[in-house]
């Protein structure tokens, strides 16, 4: 059964109080980006956390004992998308700080960040992490032409 179309991107929290501003923006945003890269969107959940939740997730399912700000998991293969994307609200605003960029924009680049990451697109060389940087520049410029409220 596959989710209703305003069930197919889902946002939670987990550990923390957190609202996504502009939910139905980032929605669309979302389903354009996938659209764009001629992909079929099955369900996506983005769920925000603390740096010691996603800690936990980084050590028990990657082996990394470090802090990160996002981690994807895929859970199909092809030109279906499907997969949580967990978002540590903490280093966003850590990272917002040392980037000197506003939350708002940390947030929405590593949220495309990981959509990418399902999209097929890697960061491990840096090759990689050149054309990641474009897509997300990319897909940002989309955001930014859309209508946010006052974040």
């Amino acid at each position: 059964m596959t989710p209703a179309e305003d069930e197919k991107i889902n946002f939670h929290s987990e550990d923390i109080e957190f609202t996504l501003p502009n939910h139905s923006v980032i929605f669309d945003w979302i389903n354009n980006t996938v659209e764009r890269e001629t992909k079929v969107l099955r369900h996506l959940n983005y769920i925000f956390c603390s740096d010691t939740y996603l800690h936990k997730i980084n050590v028990e399912y990657l082996n990394h004992d470090t802090l990160t700000d996002v981690i994807t998991f895929p859970y199909a293969e092809g030109k279906t998308i499907e997969g949580d994307i967990f978002i540590s609200i903490d280093r966003i605003r850590e990272n917002a700080k040392s980037f000197e960029v506003k939350f708002e924009d940390e947030l929405h680049r590593v949220m495309i960040h990981g959509t990418l990451h399902l999209l097929g697109y890697l960061d491990k060389t840096a090759e990689d992490k050149t054309q990641m940087t474009q897509k997300e520049n990319e897909y940002l410029s989309k955001l930014n032409g859309m209508k946010l409220d006052n974040e």
